[in-house]
């Protein structure tokens, strides 16, 4: 299903200014070098293997800087690719080609590269019930494209942002005074203002996961830097009343390991910020 933050709206306004961002007032190099009425192709040449992400929204790049431009799809997100492989091929205008070539190379390298590693992580543990999830670790004004990175590779969007979860953490916490009075203050302000929000509070000792259990109403609970021992404790402590969702200082050596204490998340934000970008190249023929 397609992520609801995936609004057209939201992802013109991110095209445009990416393209405001790179164009400005002219791509110069390219409209003094090529006569107006030049035209070009040019494929998608895949350098690496990986899965491929940001073909969509590559399509819709091409779009919004020439309606001329033509593209021709052999791949498509989430497609598994190797070295030699095409993903796409794009006729028109070569001076569009070229205004268009840098925006859309950056997005299908690093949302690959995010889509890659999410589907490598994700596979690793696929013989538990956890479910791998992004964080809000993202690149400014990028986390659109990242977030569906994660998306597309087989991953679980966590929230998308402040405004469409409560996730209560150590300082609002120790700001609220309590694990308690952040909680019932939470509520008070969700019935006060309806809003419909799930919440999520950080815990970071099995203490902190008692107290969240002995006040309540709230969505899942977070085990935060908790090592193996602890997290299983947690596990069995909770019983199933709420999700669990394990985070802090997880990599790739750890990962499978704390899946199998039973947690029913697992968010890193490696996901998203800790990749190198998939080498793909724009050549023209």
């Amino acid at each position: 299903m397609r992520p609801s933050y995936l609004q057209p709206e939201a992802l013109q306004t991110f095209i445009r200014t990416a393209l405001a961002e790179d164009i400005g007032p002219g791509d110069y190099s390219s409209l003094a070098a090529i006569p107006a009425e030049t035209q070009g192709k040019a494929n998608l040449l895949i350098k690496e293997s990986g899965i491929l992400a940001g073909m969509e929204l590559a399509g819709m790049i091409f779009t919004a800087v020439d309606p001329r431009l033509t593209v021709t799809f052999f791949k498509k997100d989430g497609d598994p690719v190797e070295v030699g492989d095409i993903g796409l091929s794009v006729a028109g205008p070569a001076a569009s080609i070229l205004s268009a070539e840098r925006l859309v190379l950056n997005c299908l390298q690093r949302m690959s590269a995010i889509a890659t590693k999410t589907h490598r992580l994700s596979a690793l543990i696929a013989h538990t019930s956890a479910k791998l999830l992004d964080t809000r670790k993202t690149t400014p004004n990028f986390r659109l494209a990242e977030k569906w990175a994660v998306h597309i590779g087989g991953g679980t969007n966590h929230r998308f942002a402040l405004y469409d979860r409560v996730m209560l953490k150590d300082n609002h916490v120790d700001f609220a005074g309590g694990i308690k009075e952040a909680i019932l203050r939470t509520q008070a302000y969700l019935q006060e203002n309806k809003l419909s929000l799930a919440i999520e509070v950080e815990t970071r000792t099995l203490k902190e996961v008692e107290e969240v259990l002995a006040v309540g109403g709230i969505d899942c609970i977070m085990l935060d830097n908790m090592d193996i021992p602890t997290l299983k404790e947690a596990v069995k402590l909770v019983g199933g009343r709420f999700p669990l969702e394990a985070s802090g200082g997880i990599t790739e050596l750890n990962l499978v390991a704390i899946a199998e204490c039973g947690v029913d998340f697992i968010s890193m934000g490696a996901l998203t910020h800790a990749v190198k970008s998939l080498d793909l190249s724009l050549k023209a023929y």
